[in-house]
């Protein structure tokens, strides 16, 4: 997250005045959105540009806020946002209702400027913290790309898009062609520092903002490319293929050259059905045969 990240309140409330006492309480500190009904706020919560607060009103007609908050935390998009509940209702079932239902906290109207203004600030800067927690634990130490946990998420989460979707999702293994013989005869020091070149090149190479290269493990990389056709995803491995290549690392113990190459295996999964599982096992023994073949090359199944 960058240093100078303006954190984002989403305020929500069927009453005009009650939204404008709100926003100017906080549009000092804050980007400040507002919704008048059920149905805007989880358009907003929804969009790519996501609150990190919401304060939701709880009666409002059509969707009232308790029905928001529910919506919000089935998602795995917003399950995640906080929400305070600002609200008339004073009876303590209700704010033990609301709590139940994922919200972090419970504010009774009329309110206190002051009092408002600390709490938000204070789920704010709690928000902040856990975002950076979660960002680090996705984050591999070494190379600074996504890591496996990272990958294993967002693979699931782009599986079930183009399945819903129906469009392609193409899987790129990859492995640094003979690395125990680089890290044995350079030392383990040099050999992190080639991860680190190597992972840059990779995540050089991919263009989109919505492809993902991922540390998979020891000397492996794996790369998740969506909406993507046969020829367009073994370009991007052919690419990868050359981008480590021109990196002219120096390699004297590799058999396949005498700089660190790469090996990849290219899976795609295009509207037939195939589990999660098998398209990954297609690309691993895609790479396999890239391996057998010599390495420094890519394979694919089509």
């Amino acid at each position: 997250m960058q240093e100078n990240y303006t954190p984002t309140v989403l305020i929500v409330d069927d009453v005009p005045a009650n939204i404008a006492i709100l926003s100017d309480l906080l549009k000092e500190n804050y980007k400040i959105k507002v919704a008048n009904n059920g149905q805007r706020a989880l358009e907003l919560a929804r969009a790519k540009e996501k609150p990190d607060l919401i304060l939701l009103d709880i009666e409002m007609p059509l969707m009232g806020g308790y029905d928001v908050c529910k919506k919000l935390k089935e998602s795995s998009d917003t399950k995640d946002i906080h929400i305070i509940f600002v609200t008339a209702k004073d009876g303590l079932s209700d704010e033990e209702h609301g709590l139940k239902l994922g919200a972090i906290d419970y504010i009774k109207k009329p309110f206190h400027p002051a009092i408002i203004k600390i709490r938000v600030k204070n789920h704010i800067t709690l928000k902040l913290k856990s975002d950076k927690l979660e960002e680090i634990s996705m984050c591999d130490s070494i190379t600074g790309i996504s890591n496996r946990r990272f990958f294993d998420e967002a693979f699931e989460k782009k599986y079930k898009e183009t399945s819903r979707e129906k469009k392609n999702l193409g899987v790129i293994m990859i492995d640094i062609d003979y690395f125990k013989f680089y890290n044995d005869n350079y030392g383990h020091w040099k050999g992190d520092e080639c991860l680190v070149k190597v992972a840059r090149a990779i995540k050089r190479t991919i263009k989109r903002p919505s492809d993902i290269a991922s540390r998979y493990g020891g000397e492996e990389f794996v790369v998740l490319l969506k909406d993507i056709d046969k020829e367009g995803v073994k370009k991007v491995a052919e690419a990868l293929v050359h981008a480590v290549a021109n990196l002219k690392i120096e390699h004297e113990h590799s058999l396949a050259s005498k700089y660190v190459t790469i090996s990849a295996g290219v899976a795609l999964k295009e509207t037939e059905e195939i589990s999660m599982q098998e398209l990954l096992k297609k690309a691993d023994d895609e790479l396999y045969r890239a391996k057998e073949s010599g390495r420094n090359r890519f394979c694919a199944e089509f």
